[in-house]
């Protein structure tokens, strides 16, 4: 599903976060991305919907993102840090209508869409609701709901737990377990590795130095300590 071959990218200040990144992921996999901070999981995950583009191909369900961005973010589905980043209108209906608002939907189509991904999130009765008075864990699931909108094949998640309390946390990892989708969930959280994962990319310096199921990395305390996860 996802083929990424030689992919580098430099920020405008020089720094260099991705440094040939090869990588194939299958359909149905979910995947941790692990690493220090600045290691280039994030920019990693921005280049996978075109955010950000570097050097190098990716290729999604034969695509190449660079030629296809429209149906790539289609079918990459991505989910900032901070939800604040992603929810921008004044009700619940109208953040997640958006997206498929922007494909064109009829609008019978996009109630149902909208119907449909708030349900995936246990979030219906918050449809009417402005976004920005709700909890942080609430607010996750809503932006997770603009995204399913979409009918997204990939799910692509930046710390889906940071800030979160912990009862907010467990609701997140049931919801994330219960979802089809192919993920790519960055995250310094290894417990969620441990729970959704079943395979680990250890990202640092923008390299991937380890690739692995994800119970085998994660009991190596010594390559987990050496790279300040530990």
């Amino acid at each position: 599903m996802i083929e990424i071959h030689n992919l580098s990218f430099t920020y405008p200040d020089g720094r260099k976060a991705l440094d040939g990144l090869n990588l194939k992921i299958n359909a149905g996999e979910k995947v941790g991305l692990i690493g220090p901070n600045g290691a280039g999981k994030s920019t990693f995950l921005y280049q996978l919907n075109g955010v950000l583009s570097g050097k190098g191909k990716i290729i999604i369900n034969n695509l190449e993102v660079k030629r296809n961005l429209p149906f790539i973010r289609a079918m990459v589905g991505l989910v900032f840090q901070n939800p604040d980043d992603q929810l921008f209108s004044s009700s619940v209906y109208e953040d997640v209508a958006y997206g498929p608002l922007y494909q064109g939907l009829e609008l019978n189509q996009v109630k149902e869409r909208v119907t449909q991904a708030l349900s995936a999130v246990q979030m219906d009765e918050f449809i009417h609701r402005n976004s920005y008075h709700l909890s942080v864990g609430e607010k996750k699931r809503i932006a997770i709901a603009t995204v399913l909108s979409m009918k997204p094949e990939i799910l692509v998640l930046d710390e889906p737990t940071a800030g979160l309390d912990p009862r907010g946390r467990r609701e997140l990892i049931k919801l994330l377990l219960e979802l089809p989708q192919t993920m790519l969930i960055a995250t310094h959280d290894l417990d969620l590795v441990e729970k959704i994962s079943n395979r680990v990319l250890l990202i640092s310096k923008g390299q991937i130095v380890v690739d692995g199921e994800t119970i085998n990395v994660l009991k190596n305390i010594d390559l987990l300590e050496k790279h300040g996860l530990f």
